[in-house]
């Protein structure tokens, strides 16, 4: 028989959505069963060049994480959209992002748009609004959180939900073995 943990392990978890205009960020506690809202926003990516720019994802990323003190962050895939320019500079928002937190010793983990709609919604090709919604259900928020905000949450929800998943899978394995 397999056996589980008999308390959760609760982990702090740092979603991020990346944008070249906004980035969001989401920040829950997790056991794995539950989750707990710690807070969300946007930074409001500006700058005359792009480098700055870009400083500015690093800076408030830091902050966040110097503040909020993660043990793991979350973030969505870049995935090729009509534009390759918007994709190279989103990749490159990422690429600040991570960054932010590996200088800090933080694991990142990454998930497509898909994989996290599935996870939080129950159908990859959920719209925003439905993400938002279930974002607010999930985390028993008063409201919709703003779109880029409730986006990050989710893919914070979506790292909770894999990771307890994932730690579960090798003790099932173990107690199979004979």
């Amino acid at each position: 028989m397999p056996t589980l943990p008999s308390s959760p392990v609760v982990i702090r978890i740092l979603g991020i959505d990346p944008g070249s205009r906004f980035t969001g960020f989401g920040i829950i506690e997790s056991d794995g069963r539950s989750a707990r809202y710690i807070t969300s926003g946007c930074v409001r990516v500006t700058g005359e060049t792009w480098a700055e720019r870009l400083g500015v994802i690093f800076n408030a990323i830091s902050e966040l994480v110097d503040t909020h003190q993660p043990q793991e962050m979350a973030i969505e895939r870049v995935f090729m959209h009509r534009n390759a320019d918007s994709a190279l500079k989103l990749g490159q928002a990422r690429g600040a992002a991570i960054c932010a937190v590996i200088t800090r010793d933080v694991p990142v983990h990454e998930y497509s748009p898909t994989q996290i709609k599935q996870s939080v919604v129950g159908k990859g090709r959920a719209a925003k609004e439905q993400v938002q919604h279930m974002v607010r259900i999930l985390l028993q928020l008063p409201g919709n959180p703003q779109a880029d905000a409730a986006d990050a949450l989710a893919v914070a929800l979506c790292h909770g939900n894999t990771r307890s998943t994932l730690i579960q899978v090798p003790n099932m394995h173990k107690g199979r073995r004979r």
